[in-house]
């Protein structure tokens, strides 16, 4: 009986993984310990608890990895107006930053909020609210409008 290459390949990963979750979940190490805790609070077993933790883990990932993706495929005005909003910037402000009008302003914001499937800046705001978006701006809004630029880069904090 011959295996093929891509079944002992992920086979090995397999056995790997649980290696290394055995390894974590010992009571002797901290995530261990937590979540043994957690598991004497809410009276579950640590296996549904570890369960039920890497479920929500996996699912944030995934989103941040959608996110991400459609950020991609802003325009750059796109992602500079969208950052700045996300800044708290008016969209005077924001238009003074781009040497825009307001209303391309405008215009950008609800291109975005289309694209995000979302309703208003505020909630734009708390879609994007995990994103330090300081450094991208001094690096895609700042630097650009000085150097006349349009090379994207990526918010820092998000998954590349």
């Amino acid at each position: 009986m011959k295996i093929r290459p891509v079944i002992l390949t992920r086979l090995r990963r397999a056995l790997r993984s649980l290696i290394f979750a055995n390894r974590i979940m010992r009571p002797e190490n901290d995530i261990g310990r937590a979540l043994q805790d957690l598991a004497a609070r809410e009276m579950r077993s640590e296996d549904e608890i570890a369960t039920d933790l890497l479920s929500v883990a996996i699912a944030r990932r995934q989103t941040a990895e959608s996110n991400l993706l459609r950020w991609k495929e802003l325009t750059q005005r796109e992602q500079q107006v969208s950052a700045l909003t996300c800044m708290n910037l008016t969209n005077i402000e924001i238009a003074e930053q781009l040497m825009i009008s307001p209303e391309t302003v405008k215009t950008h914001i609800r291109n975005v909020l289309a694209k995000f499937n979302l309703h208003s800046k505020g909630e734009l705001r708390q879609f994007m609210g995990d994103w330090d978006f300081s450094a991208w701006v001094e690096a895609n809004v700042t630097a650009k409008r000085l150097a006349g630029s349009d090379e994207r880069k990526y918010p820092p904090g998000s998954k590349k």
